[in-house]
């Protein structure tokens, strides 16, 4: 096995595309729309955020970590104007379930019902402090259906490294945009890629180039010093240790169950191409 591919690593590459079809499915942005909203990215930072109720831009930038200030803050709060925050929500489950319903292959109720079982156990493990978005999402009322409730259980799970990973880059001492830079330095995500899904603008991101190369971790050409390499290994393994509630709560056995039931639907969701590849938030085919 890659080293890199630690067991947390391979439980979020086998259950990520299971929650990221609401950012690239119809259902979800037509529901947004039929509630109201204006925009496309109205719906997106609404629905990320709903659990926690009508929020400002500052603390929405704050959680969401890598997207300009000025991006959120034409959203919120004038999003919620148009619709409710419960509003908001009870569309986003409804439309996330009909994806993924019309999306899975036909036979795949067995399979979702014991992987929403396990992906259940993994958030009743997980711990939330310092951890406002995945706190949020832990409180919503679990779904009937079954893939309603693997799509929410994901949802935590997800936030809750994402949160995590937010904590270990703000130890290491980087701004959100800082991290991005890291991460497309190293080989992430394109940079055209993310700049314009992120709302960054040329002078902010030469900002934080220069910021970046003040502390050695680019050299003048953006590339990664060694320093670079490094402090980015040791962000992507604080963030797989402050993943470790939801694998200590499953046992070794209960992760490879869950991770041998995700991986096919996952892939079937990536193969057909309900989930793009590549796409603009890193989500990798297990």
């Amino acid at each position: 096995m890659d080293p890199q591919r630690t067991p947390a690593r391979r439980l979020w590459e086998a259950v990520e595309p299971l929650h990221a079809v609401v950012y690239f499915a119809p259902e979800p942005a037509e529901a947004a729309k039929a509630l109201g909203l204006p925009s496309w990215w109205m719906g997106y930072f609404t629905g990320r955020v709903a659990p926690l109720g009508p929020l400002d831009a500052p603390p929405v930038t704050a959680m969401l970590f890598g997207f300009a200030p000025s991006m959120v803050a034409r959203s919120l709060p004038d999003a919620w104007a148009y619709a409710s925050p419960d509003a908001v929500l009870a569309a986003r489950l409804d439309a996330v379930r009909a994806t993924l319903e019309r999306a899975l292959p036909p036979g795949s109720e067995g399979r979702l019902e014991r992987l929403a079982e396990l992906l259940e156990r993994a958030v009743a493990g997980c711990r939330y402090d310092g951890r406002p978005l995945a706190a949020g999402w832990s409180g919503v009322r679990r779904p009937a259906s079954a893939a309603g409730r693997v799509w929410l259980a994901a949802t935590v799970l997800r936030e809750h490294r994402g949160d995590g990973h937010v904590l270990a880059a703000v130890g290491a001492g980087l701004r959100g945009l800082d991290a991005t830079l890291t991460l497309v330095a190293n080989g992430g995500v394109p940079q055209e890629t993310f700049q314009a899904n992120r709302g960054w603008t040329e002078a902010e991101w030469e900002e934080s180039r220069h910021r970046l190369v003040a502390r050695g971790l680019l050299d003048r050409t953006s590339r990664p010093t060694r320093a670079g390499e490094e402090l980015r290994r040791q962000l992507e393994d604080a963030t797989d240790r402050l993943a470790a509630d939801p694998l200590a709560a499953l046992g070794e056995s209960g992760v490879e169950e869950a991770i041998g039931l995700a991986v096919p639907l996952s892939r079937h969701l990536v193969d057909t191409g309900v989930l793009p590849m590549p796409n603009p938030i890193g989500v990798p085919r297990p």
